[in-house]
């Protein structure tokens, strides 16, 4: 025990003595591990900055190449559309102006025939085509030209199966019916059906926010065709702010707009614009000229309100130098394009569009429109019979000849709604419009086959059902897949729908006297069964 306590502090002496040097040791052997933790980290950041390098470079080649990538400036979309009408009209009796032996009576009459009684109106009769069908192909383009510059354009094709003109719906032998119908002319391009070829519908320029305010200027063939609210009915997003009303205009005009959108606050959605479009160009001429002007319309639209709940719409027009008809094509006054002027007409409109969600299993959509009508007629008549006899009839705008010129005011309404059940992608849709005896509008091209409903004189009622397709989307999230079966009952009231030329006539009042005579062939009643089947991608 004494000796091991001797040996205590010696043993402690030489741990001591020994506790330097392995502490010295120990601290060498962590500087040499810190140094090639630090050389294995300047290279790893080296790398790193390599890698870095190299991944800028592709950013910016991926950034190269989408700027010159078609998705980046250019969307491509369109629709394809088959649909079967089945068409039914009833004729009343009337003094027929397409009937040879009236017109060389009439003829005699007003160049000193002697006296002799009227030949017996053409007897009413029935007039149907089982089975019309179409195949309609619009093909959407909008490019990014430059910041705040686009260019959109739509092309149409739109043709009767079987047919290679418009003979389908034009009633040949029997019609025509309608003059917005009587022709295929420059505004109802790819909006009647015609032939295969596939046209320019619209293609127009935009420039946004000029000098950086909520300012906008657009030119060319205007987007004026498939406004509020038809775009229901042909189960369609809602027209932008380059829309128009389709009870007021439904045509494919050239011209220009000019808009303004500031933001307020207490009138979200508020735009307003000015436009201005070209319905018909005159030829050159001699000085003195050709008894024709150019086809002038302004218009102004206000936009003061626009959610999805609630959206309010003002529009007024102004049509200038309205000619006589587009195009005539059979009878004994057949010819092409228009001959004369006949005055100025005034069109004042207000629409309402809503969405009402949650209503029972779906959502309602509904609108009201009405507008006003007022022609202004100048000192010119039309004489179809010019040439065949000294003395024939004319007709101004909204008169015949021998009747008061004066200024003729007309109205329309149309209302309805659309029932939508988002679960099982079913629309159920009903709509009327009413049309006054001295009503007119310029809407030829609305996606009608007998006339444009819009401008009838008379009631018409008009009930779908659109059932879309629960397929997922591929080419645009708007792209879908739907059918669409419906149903059209005209009742006309007056004659003369969706024309301008002649005084318009009591459907019951036609046989009265051979002044109620027709250059056109009118209807009492006329229904339409359609069905669709349609692709929008």
């Amino acid at each position: 025990m004494k000796r091991l306590c001797k040996c205590l502090p010696v043993g402690a002496l030489l741990l001591a003595l020994a506790l330097p040097t392995y502490s010295l040791a120990a601290d060498e052997d962590i500087h040499q591990k810190i140094d090639a933790l630090q050389k294995e980290l300047d290279a790893l950041k080296k790398k790193t900055e390599q890698v870095e390098k190299k991944t800028e470079l592709v950013e910016q080649k991926t950034e190269l190449v989408e700027k010159k990538s078609l998705g980046r400036w250019l969307e491509i979309g369109g629709d394809y559309r088959f649909r079967v009408d089945s068409l039914r009209g009833t004729v009343p009796s009337f003094f027929n102006m397409q009937d040879p032996v009236f017109v060389g009576w009439l003829l005699g009459q007003m160049n000193g025939a002697p006296p002799a009684p009227p030949p017996g109106p053409t007897l009413g009769f029935k007039v149907k085509n089982d089975t019309l069908y179409t195949n309609r192909f619009g093909l959407n383009l909008k490019a990014k030209a430059t910041k705040d510059v686009t260019v959109t354009a739509r092309l149409l094709m739109y043709k009767a199966a079987g047919a290679e003109d418009d003979a389908a719906i034009t009633g040949s032998g029997v019609g025509p019916f309608f003059s917005d119908r009587a022709g295929i002319f420059d505004g109802t391009i790819g909006h009647v059906p015609g032939d295969n070829k596939l046209a320019v519908d619209r293609v127009y320029a935009t420039w946004n926010n000029i000098a950086d305010q909520p300012l906008w200027f657009s030119i060319g063939r205007r987007p004026s065709t498939g406004g509020v609210p038809s775009h229901l009915k042909q189960n369609n997003e809602r027209p932008g702010n380059s829309g128009v009303p389709s009870l007021l205009v439904d045509y494919a005009f050239d011209g220009v707009t000019i808009g303004y959108a500031p933001d307020i606050d207490a009138l979200p959605g508020f735009y307003t614009k000015f436009c201005y479009g070209r319905g018909f160009s005159n030829s050159v001429t001699r000085t003195e000229g050709n008894g024709l002007r150019n086809t002038d319309m302004i218009g102004f639209n206000l936009v003061p309100y626009e959610t999805d709940a609630l959206r309010a719409e003002f529009q007024y027009n102004r049509g200038l130098n309205i000619f006589n008809s587009p195009v005539i094509l059979t009878g004994p006054f057949a010819g092409s394009g228009p001959k004369v002027d006949l005055g100025d007409i005034d069109w004042f409109g207000l629409d309402f569009l809503g969405n009402v969600k949650n209503i029972g299993i779906g959502s309602i959509n509904w609108f009201a429109a009405g507008a006003v009508s007022q022609t202004h007629p100048n000192n010119n008549l039309f004489f179809p019979f010019a040439g065949l006899a000294p003395n024939t009839p004319g007709v101004g705008l909204m008169y015949n000849q021998g009747q008061t010129k004066k200024d003729k005011t007309g109205w329309g309404v149309y209302v309805g709604g659309r029932y939508d059940i988002e679960s099982t992608g079913t629309k159920l849709g009903f709509e009327y419009n009413h049309g006054s005896k001295d009503w007119i509008t310029f809407a030829p091209a609305a996606d009608d086959m007998w006339t444009s409903k819009v401008g009838t004189r008379g009631n018409v009622y008009e009930g779908y059902i659109i059932q879309e397709l629960k397929l997922k989307p591929i080419s645009s999230y708007l792209s879908k897949v739907f059918f669409k079966v419906g149903y059209q009952y005209y009742d006309f009231d007056y004659t003369g729908s969706n024309n301008w030329v002649g005084a318009p006539v009591k459907i019951s009042e036609l046989t009265a006297t051979p002044n109620n005579a027709q250059f056109l062939t009118p209807l009492k009643t006329a229904q339409d069964i359609y069905a669709t089947f349609e692709v929008h991608f």
